[in-house]
């Protein structure tokens, strides 16, 4: 039986009714205006004649982006030019008119363009405005470029992350870019935030997220570990352990799970063998302890160990592609994928990782070519007859 994520009878978005608009560029800020987007406002996304430059980020299929899709799916298409005063007013007319503005400009762009907050909140007293940046409006860093990657190294992510890689001394690579997903995410939690207040003082406010200050919250244990001395174990706890023909991850975080595990490896004398019986010792002893463990596993495939674990409520997984965690019957049973269509064809993309009993949080169906929505809106913001509307063309297809 598949899960649906609202009642039979329930078809409430609960941000039905809301306006916003998107001047958010690559990842963070699309992510977080698209959060907004399946909840059930209305997200108009401002681009250039030239199309927002994920548009032309592969995969593409007849010129459309599937990635781009991903991030800006159930949005309309606007196209303005921001240095024009026609622009500018057909921003400022747009802003009367609705409850939320995202931008992930840097820090001054914004202002030099007289649509900072300062600037748009006389129009709009109500309006809730999210800025998004690298390290915040103010300070030191502040009008520093930054993407994902660069945060990443800044925040001190990438070393802490090394520290957990034994022998090596080179950071890795970056290819997935945490700091934009959970920055948006961020801004997502403050918007509902500010709503609620809003509800409450009548009035909008500015948004601060900083994607250096998102990223140091990834690294909980991290950030208090050095503060203080505190001594690290000489196998990193969490890892790959050895099977006969590849690899599992363990994790043994309970009394009751160490427990268990000692059972299914076949040492029940190190419950109270001194080394391992308390945390403490256990810590400190920890490669001795895996070496155990290994010694078990490497007699065993992957799927057998997973069967022996699972069986013990040891938790375990195997080490999946992200072509084979999409496989999974549990994302399946749950619709966690939304099939969407662009000029290219159908693609799926992620739904929201959480499910409400009174609202539906499915996504837009239909991924906005490039200012499909402008004409729409001509006279809603004040458009002049010699402002041209685009082509309706994507970026790669111009």
């Amino acid at each position: 039986m598949e899960l649906s994520n609202k009642h039979e009878d329930t078809t409430t978005k609960a941000f039905a009714g809301l306006r916003v608009l998107d001047f958010s560029t690559t990842i963070a800020g699309p992510h977080c205006a698209r959060m907004l987007a399946d909840m059930g406002a209305e997200v108009i996304k401002i681009e250039t004649d030239g199309g927002e430059t994920m548009r032309t980020r592969p995969p593409l299929r007849n010129g459309c982006s599937t990635v781009f899709g991903q991030l800006n799916v159930g949005k309309k298409s606007v196209v303005l030019d921001l240095k024009s005063e026609d622009g500018k007013e057909a921003v400022r007319r747009l802003v009367a008119t609705a409850d939320i503005l995202v931008e992930n400009f840097r820090p001054g762009v914004m202002r030099r363009l007289r649509l900072d907050y300062d600037s748009l909140r006389p129009v709009n007293p109500k309006l809730i405005y999210c800025s998004i940046s690298g390290y915040g409006q103010s300070g030191p860093s502040a009008e520093l470029p930054a993407y994902a990657p660069v945060i990443h190294a800044a925040s001190g992510y990438d070393m802490a992350h090394l520290a957990y890689q034994p022998g090596r001394n080179r950071p890795d690579y970056c290819g997935i870019y945490h700091a934009d997903v959970v920055t948006g995410t961020y801004g997502f939690g403050a918007i509902a935030s500010a709503l609620y207040q809003r509800t409450v003082t009548g009035l909008g406010q500015h948004i601060d997220v900083s994607m250096l200050e998102s990223m140091l919250t990834l690294t909980v244990i991290e950030l208090q570990n050095s503060q203080f001395a505190v001594k690290q174990p000489p196998r990193p706890m969490f890892g790959p352990t050895e099977t006969a023909k590849g690899y599992v991850m363990i994790t043994v975080a309970s009394e009751k799970t160490f427990q268990a595990l000692m059972g299914v490896i076949g040492r029940p004398e190190w419950l109270s063998d001194p080394r391992f019986s308390t945390y403490a010792p256990r810590r400190e002893n920890w490669a001795d302890m895996m070496d155990g463990v290994e010694a078990w596993s490497r007699r065993l495939s992957t799927d057998a160990c997973l069967v022996a674990l699972g069986a013990a409520g040891v938790p375990a997984s195997a080490y999946r592609t992200i072509t084979e965690a999409l496989a999974d019957p549990q994302l399946a049973h749950r619709q966690a994928l939304s099939e969407v269509k662009d000029e290219g064809g159908s693609f799926r993309v992620l739904k929201l990782p959480f499910r409400m009993s009174g609202a539906d949080t499915t996504p837009g169906e239909k991924m906005a070519v490039l200012g499909e929505h402008t004409s729409e809106l001509r006279e809603a913001v004040g458009l002049t007859d010699d402002v041209p509307i685009p082509s309706g063309k994507t970026a790669e297809q111009g």
